[in-house]
């Protein structure tokens, strides 16, 4: 049987969020399923030790505000790319009509999904979700179809793989020297925490001992990195990384600090203490891994993040650690 997995969402956070039920249904088809995804959501280089992915295929719809190749007319030739893989069943974890018309278009013979509004006379397979269950969070939405629809799902969590490879890649850069990681990299500007308090907490963790600090982020991130590393010996960059490794740097650091974005749920799901920056929008709940750091006052896109302070942040790792 060929199956595939619609997650459209385009972050890195909501792929990791979305490894549980990928596998849940490749276990419960019998093998590894094809991802249809956004490239921007990395998930080849995310998911490259993953054995339950056999490959991406490419949903370009609306990329970065502008309109993709498979909208309008363009959606012809991506019905035709599904249409030729032959899948005989495909899972659309996503409230989308749109793709759902795709998926009937296609010809795929068994389509299961939400359900929501029209989206349901596209489908052909059940159960569907209530109206209500539009409001939850993405991963509260797949755990509950999956529940709805008798598929097993053993992991509470994502629980990423890391290949070999990048474990020595890393080691090569890197060797053997403890490192605390600071993820520095966002999605939105209200989401940074800034280059002078991850300064700070960096300078703070080299007196507490620890003998050196990784700056991980993409390569939009270069002249952060660079501001706050420039004349503070023991901070090395580790920007723009394939995600293979970055996964692989996560899983070798001490523990994780940083801002709440693609990263910080790598390293979650690589087992690693994860120190997450909400300022802006309420903690994710997903893994206990992630010890928020919240702001006093409340979560706000204006100045949330701002108000959260670098002793804040020292506070809550020697609490959740015992001292840093």
């Amino acid at each position: 049987m060929k199956v595939a997995v619609v997650q459209p969402l385009p972050g890195i956070g909501d792929t990791i969020w979305h490894l549980p039920h990928i596998r849940a249904i490749a276990a419960f088809t019998g093998g590894p399923v094809t991802l249809v995804t956004k490239p921007r959501s990395a998930a080849d280089q995310i998911f490259s030790a993953e054995s339950t992915v056999s490959d991406c295929l490419w949903i370009d719809r609306n990329p970065e505000n502008r309109r993709g190749r498979d909208e309008g007319l363009g959606a012809l030739g991506f019905v035709r790319k599904l249409r030729a893989r032959n899948f005989d069943r495909i899972y659309l974890l996503h409230h989308s009509k749109t793709l759902a018309i795709y998926t009937a278009l296609a010809g795929i013979s068994e389509r299961y999904g939400y359900g929501f509004g029209i989206q349901k006379l596209f489908l052909n397979r059940q159960p569907f979700l209530d109206a209500q269950d539009l409001r939850l969070h993405p991963f509260r939405q797949a755990t509950l179809w999956l529940q709805k629809a008798g598929i097993p799902m053993e992991e509470a969590e994502p629980l990423l793989p890391v290949a070999d490879t990048a474990r020595q890649a890393v080691m090569d850069r890197l060797g053997l020297t403890p490192f605390v990681l600071l993820g520095i990299g966002s999605s939105e500007p209200y989401k940074q925490w800034g280059a002078e308090k991850f300064r700070a907490l960096a300078e703070a963790l080299l007196h507490d001992g620890w003998p050196r600090i990784v700056l991980v982020g993409g390569s939009a991130e270069s002249a952060l990195a660079a501001e706050i590393a420039t004349g503070v010996e023991g901070v090395v960059q580790a920007i723009g990384w394939n995600l293979g490794e970055v996964a692989a740097l996560c899983a070798q650091s001490a523990f994780y600090v940083g801002n709440d974005t693609g990263v910080m749920n790598i390293a979650a799901a690589v087992g690693r203490q994860t120190f997450g920056i909400f300022g802006a929008t309420e903690p994710i709940t997903h893994s206990p891994r992630i010890v928020p750091i919240e702001p006093p006052g409340g979560y706000e896109k204006d100045g949330g993040t701002d108000r959260i302070t670098v002793a804040a942040v020292l506070a809550a790792i020697g609490a959740a650690r015992g001292s840093v």
